[in-house]
């Protein structure tokens, strides 16, 4: 009906439903089967891999997803098998599949693959990719290589820029003290990354190393079989269940931790107009500091200095640049001229980074980039047209690039980098799980930025540069794309429970400012009309905000206040935030699952006041700027139960 928002268009900003998933067990072996793919591969109660899948990938690294047909399954308590024929294909290429998945309730699971190419296919990678948790960070791993010899060594701690491990055959962890796990590849020589990189909560052993050509092209009529088995060794012997509560706990302790990071908002060149038209509901948004996006490339007299100048103005904030430069450029010409033209608009950055195009794009470890301009001259001339900024340095594009690009932090006052968690996988879980990952992130880049103050973001569920291919995907059908620049998950609760997570998680960590999105457009918090369809925000004249507004408005009013400990039992359920607030601990909650969760509060006053931003309220928030605080109702906060990606904020 029109104006009303059906329950997947409030939780996912799309009436898209995401693929459904099938349990299969055997034993203490249990598996689950999602879109031709394996997923949380466990034995007993321990995680074993995080998943396998057969993967076709286009030469711009899109992944295809596989229609599925002739799908055949049968299990019984002591073992279970499952055929399907797969299909991959666009107007370009066609390739086909036949998968056969069987498992045992000894830990034995096979998953086998036989490809056709039935026209050429061009792609970066058509095989298996093989995901280790990333609990298993810093434990041991025996590595076997294709040449018959042995590795003893360990699952990276801090993030490897580079390939910790080539040419695999199988990979074997201890999963409890006397029981092994051998994950043994077949069909050609596999590697891994260190997906971390990419905050994916994986490390992934895939075929075909990178140090081959790529794309390749697979001719037609040609055939290829490789196959990913699991062994448990001793295969008698099973890990103790140990069974989860069915409450989550949270607990709010009374030790101040840090302060919580100055929140703050991007703002690329396409939406400096369209936020000047909102600059009204951008300052009740109070963000801390906006991120421009500039670039030069075609040179600075085009840019709308004036439109940007008046947004600034009005929103009255701190504002930081991001300046993107030609490789072959004189940074000192083009960032002089760039200070003339925001001199005249009265517009004086606080922050100034500077980026070359070519790192923009993504350079294999060990890749020889453009030697000019070099970091040094670029800081100099920045420093020089910029005299009273903080000139930073880092990467506009992922922490993986960052990472493989290390900074001199001699050179700069501070650094900063941003994250997609759409890069390998776009389905709900997925995206989610990428939290996971963030305190890797964190870690690994403190390690080498010397002390310097970090920075994150602009950062959203959508791609908006991609470093790998041409562009970021169009998404016209509000799907679950990879590397898209519209996610409609932006638009429902589920952004802003994602919102709520990953500020949390750099909130934990210590970052001294976070910036998240964009006012308008496909990062943003604040409605317009685009060319693409918004299922509801399109039909109700009223409705200007979307659920992740209310998160950013309230943590960007609670930026610099002491951050207060909390304690979780279901980290990966539940993600929680807290602080003391004028008149006593506030605490935000978000359910970073689809399904209701029931949570045991301790530690905030009785009575308190509570507000919800769900799918009961998600029409009211749509159109009430202020909803957690009109919507707040007085009471005792015990227990509480929260819908699927729901929010709380208690105080």
């Amino acid at each position: 009906m029109a104006g009303q928002a059906t329950r997947a268009v409030r939780l996912c900003g799309t009436s898209e439903v995401g693929v459904p998933s099938r349990a299969l067990t055997a034993g203490p072996l249990s598996v689950e089967f999602e879109g031709g793919a394996l997923r949380y591969v466990k034995f007993g109660e321990i995680e074993v891999l995080r998943g396998i899948a057969f993967l076709v990938r286009d030469e711009n690294w899109g992944t295809f997803t596989p229609s599925l047909s002739d799908l055949h399954i049968s299990e019984d308590k002591e073992a279970f098998s499952l055929r399907y024929r797969g299909l991959c294909e666009d107007s370009r290429r066609r390739l086909s599949y036949e998968a056969a998945i069987s498992g045992r309730s000894d830990g034995y699971l096979s998953f086998e693959v036989t490809a056709e190419a039935e026209t050429e296919v061009v792609t970066n990678r058509t095989g298996f990719v093989v995901l280790h948790p990333v609990a298993l960070a810093g434990k041991a791993v025996r590595v076997a290589h294709v040449d018959g010899s042995t590795e003893e060594s360990c699952f990276p701690l801090l993030i490897s820029p580079s390939q910790p491990f080539f040419d695999i055959r199988s990979l074997s962890h201890q999963i409890t003290p006397g029981i092994w796990v051998t994950c043994h590849m077949e069909g050609d020589a596999f590697e891994m990354e260190d997906q971390r990189n990419w905050s994916d909560s994986s490390y992934k052993t895939y075929v075909r190393p990178l140090s081959r050509p790529w794309p390749y092209t697979l001719t037609a009529g040609s055939r290829h079989s490789q196959a990913v088995r699991l062994e448990v060794s001793p295969s008698v012997g099973t890990p103790s269940r140990v069974f989860a509560k069915s409450t989550a706990e949270v607990e709010v302790g009374r030790e101040t931790v840090g302060r919580v990071p100055l929140v703050g908002i991007g703002l690329p060149e396409e939406e400096w107009v369209h936020a000047l038209t909102a600059s009204d509901v951008l300052r009740l948004l109070s963000p801390q500091f906006i991120v421009p996006w500039v670039d030069l490339r075609r040179g600075a007299k085009r840019l709308n200095i004036s439109a940007l100048g008046e947004l600034c103005r009005l929103v009255d904030t701190e504002v930081s640049l991001e300046v993107v430069i030609s490789d072959d450029s004189n940074p000192a010409d083009e960032l002089a001229s760039l200070a003339d033209g925001l001199t005249s608009s009265g517009l004086k950055p606080a922050g100034v980074a500077v980026s070359t195009a070519a790192d923009l794009k993504s350079w294999q470890p060990g890749a020889v980039r453009p030697l000019d301009p070099e970091p040094a001259a670029i800081v100099a001339a920045a420093r020089a047209s910029f005299p009273r900024a903080r000139i930073g340095g880092g990467m506009f594009s992922y922490f993986t690039e960052l990472n493989r690009r290390r900074p001199e932090p001699d050179l700069y006052d501070y650094i900063s980098h941003t994250t997609c968690p759409t890069v390998h996988a776009a389905d709900d879980r997925s995206v989610m799980e990428t939290l996971e990952s963030l305190p890797s992130i964190i870690a690994s880049a403190k390690a080498f930025i010397g002390g310097l103050p970090y920075r994150v973001g602009p950062s959203a569920i959508g791609c908006r540069d991609n470093p790998y291919g041409k562009a970021p995907f169009e998404n016209p059908s509000n799907g679950r794309v990879c590397l898209a620049h519209m996610d409609p998950r932006q638009r429902g609760l589920f952004g802003a429970a994602w919102a709520l997570g990953y500020i949390a998680a750099f909130a934990r960590g210590g970052v001294e400012a976070i910036a998240m999105g964009a006012p308008t457009g496909p990062f943003g918090h604040i409605y317009r009309r685009t060319d693409y369809r918004q299922p509801y925000y399109d039909e109700v004249a009223d409705a200007r905000f979307y659920p992740a507004f209310h998160v950013l408005a309230g943590l960007a009013e609670a930026s610099s206040r002491l951050l207060l400990e909390t304690r979780r039992s279901h980290a990966g359920t539940v993600e929680a935030l807290a602080y003391r607030g004028a008149e006593g601990p506030v605490l935000w909650l978000a359910n970073l699952t689809e399904e209701p969760v029931k949570l045991a509060l301790s530690g905030l006053p009785d009575p308190a006041r509570c507000a919800v931003l769900d799918v009961i309220s998600f029409e009211q928030a749509a159109c009430d700027a202020r909803i957690l605080h009109s919507a707040a109702r007085r009471g005792s906060y015990s227990e509480l139960v929260l819908d699927g990606y729901a929010i709380a904020r208690i105080d």
